[in-house]
């Protein structure tokens, strides 16, 4: 019987695994019938099992009593890792916390193929972390050690956008040169490659890959500008206080605006502080807002109405979102310019990444044949123009979103262990 190997992809916003049983590449279903599974994570009460994916999103919104935490990956290379968050009143590190998400998808694995899995391909983003070298072998070493932990005995890495162009290549007959987009929820990763299906039984394909470049930009960071431009300012985002109309601290509005630092604003400290200049405030309505949300630990509400919109502005021009606090409800009404205003530093980031990539390839934009988007945020109408400008003269393959590089990792983990 051929071995079983897996590919697992782990996004900062979602996940999917893919197994290759012999010839064969499946996802998994990891989460009831879903092939995907948001990256997200609650902690209930003691002594109750931590719940996963949409169930934990549910958890959180259904206000029941724990810890909600997503964007874990972006933890991963940040010296936050040793120092660990507080759940049910006790010291947790990130290793642990990640490794309860993993082995969840592990055992939706060995169960979907009835046998334990030994191998796995890794995705992983091209810079973890930006212009940090060591960080970023950290961040891969600290990924390793979980996977190692949780039960996998032969562990590799790949890069995501490389293993998105795999999922693709079996349906390309002739040779193509390609760029992959993979627009992840922290990472914006580029890859520019000869694709073609003859190709796919090549273990060695480092002649094929001719430049690879990323930037720690994703969709993550639409939600924070998206928050801070049209959700926080109604919060007290820019207000003042005290005789010398002094601005409130920034911090607390960026950290509510960025889901992996949310859960460090929950501390008497803050509370303490927020209350104080509550008293101070000439804005105390909307400051009020912002103690409400942390006293109730509902910051991650905040960036869910900041997602709810981005998804919505993908296919429509205004969008009006509800944030309930509990005698107060705040109307927010959006437009698709201003999206996309908040977001223009952003993109032009990932833009500048991908010519990088050409740069790099010694390869004009005329060039690309093929142009693979995935990833959710390559919906948003400013990410499609932006790269169907640059690239005018390629088609452009956008299947399997949010699962190509799950089904491309299967695909490199059938070549690596045979």
């Amino acid at each position: 019987m051929a071995s079983i190997s897996c590919g697992i992809d782990f996004g900062t916003s979602n996940s999917s695994v893919a197994i290759a049983d012999g010839e064969n590449i499946k996802l998994v279903p990891v989460e009831g019938h879903h092939v995907t599974i948001p990256s997200a994570i609650f902690f209930g009460p003691p002594r109750t099992a931590p719940c996963f994916g949409r169930k934990a999103v549910e958890s959180f919104f259904d206000r029941q009593q724990g810890r909600f935490m997503r964007s874990l990956k972006r933890v991963l290379g940040n010296p936050v890792m040793n120092h660990g968050t507080v759940i049910n009143g006790k010291p947790v590190k990130f290793q642990a916390i990640i490794g309860f998400f993993l082995k969840n998808l592990k055992e939706k694995t060995d169960a979907f193929v009835d046998a334990e899995t030994e191998n796995v391909v890794l995705g992983r983003p091209v810079h973890f972390v930006d212009n940090n070298a060591e960080a970023d072998a950290r961040a891969q070493q600290e990924l390793a050690d979980i996977a190692q932990r949780i039960g996998y005995k032969h562990i590799e890495f790949q890069f995501e956008p490389i293993a998105a162009a795999f999922a693709h290549e079996i349906n390309i007959a002739d040779e193509k040169l390609a760029i992959v987009a993979d627009l992840g929820g922290g990472t914006s990763d580029f890859t520019i490659i000869r694709l073609s299906k003859k190709y796919i039984s090549r273990i060695d394909r480092s002649d094929d890959i001719l430049a690879n470049t990323g930037v720690r930009v994703g969709g993550n960071d639409f939600d924070k500008e998206l928050s801070l431009s049209e959700i926080m300012p109604d919060i007290g985002y820019k207000s003042t206080y005290g005789p010398k109309n002094l601005e409130v601290p920034l911090k607390y509005f960026h950290d509510l605006s960025e889901w992996s630092k949310v859960n460090f604003l929950y501390t008497p400290k803050v509370l303490s502080q927020v209350r104080q200049l509550c008293h101070e405030s000439h804005a105390v309505e909307k400051l009020t807002r912002l103690l409400h949300l942390l006293e109730q630990e509902r910051g991650h509400a905040v960036l869910s109405k900041a997602e709810e919109i981005k998804i919505a502005l993908t296919s429509q021009h205004t969008y009006e979102a509800v944030l309930e606090f509990d005698n107060d409800s705040l109307n927010i009404p959006v437009t698709q310019e201003a999206f996309e205003q908040s977001i223009a530093n952003d993109v032009a980031r990932i833009s500048e990444a991908a010519v990088e990539c050409l740069r790099k390839a010694s390869v004009a934009p005329a060039e690309i044949d093929l142009v693979i988007l995935t990833g959710g945020s390559t919906e948003i109408p400013l990410v499609q123009s932006t790269f169907r400008t640059l690239f005018p003269n390629a088609q452009f393959s956008e299947e399997h979103r949010l699962s190509s590089v799950g089904l491309g990792l299967a695909y490199d983990s059938q070549r690596r262990f045979r």
